[in-house]
């Protein structure tokens, strides 16, 4: 392929995609024009398998529309002549939301949950935290740490980063830091996040264990 012959393949692709977002992304509370509302006496048209048609009378572009059951869709209506795509806008329409939905509800599902130590917590209460810590980012969530200083505990920084350090290390299965801690005036704060890979690991150590507990011992089979 010739230079010129990739640049305008290279372009001919950049405008369907631009069209396509163009699509996607409609003014507020607006659409794109579709099939007898389009208004232009002719339109560039793009073909249902992106394939640039060439200009081509209103009627004459709608008629190639009906004919394969499709929506002529009004694409980009700046351009001169306004640019018209061939294609089932229903179902464009159906994809696109379902598309937006699901990305709504993995952005919605990402929680940041907050645990809040002491720096002279008890080892019975840092556990039950950090039993939930561990719980929180097994299901997904972000966790920010949150250890509070009192009085001239704040002079005593080293106090709450060893406390930090303790979290950090008793959570490595399930969870990695993703902000290292700092001061934020009486509080230092350190924010994890899920590890899909320590957790995935952890989960097959637990499988193998479990395989091996189950595996007849060797003494016993050369008994029997």
């Amino acid at each position: 392929m010739s230079g010129s012959t990739a640049h305008s393949a290279h372009r001919r692709n950049q405008r369907l995609d631009e069209q396509d977002s163009a699509i996607a992304t409609p003014p507020a509370n607006s659409e794109p024009r579709i099939n007898d509302r389009i208004r232009a006496r002719e339109v560039r048209l793009v073909g249902h398998d992106g394939q640039q048609i060439g200009i081509k009378p209103l009627p004459e572009a709608l008629a190639i529309a009906r004919e394969l059951d499709l929506d002529l869709v009004e694409v980009a209506a700046q351009a001169n002549p306004p640019v018209c795509r061939v294609m089932d806008y229903g179902k464009y329409k159906y994809e696109a939301a379902q598309k937006a939905k699901e990305s709504r509800r993995k952005t919605s599902n990402v929680v940041i949950k907050e645990m809040k130590y002491r720096p002279k917590i008890g080892g019975g209460d840092f556990d039950t935290k950090t039993r939930k810590v561990e719980h929180f980012l097994a299901e997904g969530h972000k966790v920010k740490v949150t250890l509070t200083f009192r009085g001239r505990e704040v002079y005593h920084p080293e106090l709450g980063k060893k406390i930090l350090d303790q979290v950090e290390e008793a959570v490595k299965d399930v969870g990695r830091v993703e902000i290292f801690p700092r001061i934020d005036g009486r509080n230092m704060t350190m924010v994890l996040a899920p590890d899909k890979r320590a957790q995935a690991a952890q989960a097959k150590r637990i499988a193998d264990e479990a395989a091996a507990a189950e595996r007849p011992d060797e003494t016993d089979q050369a008994a029997s």
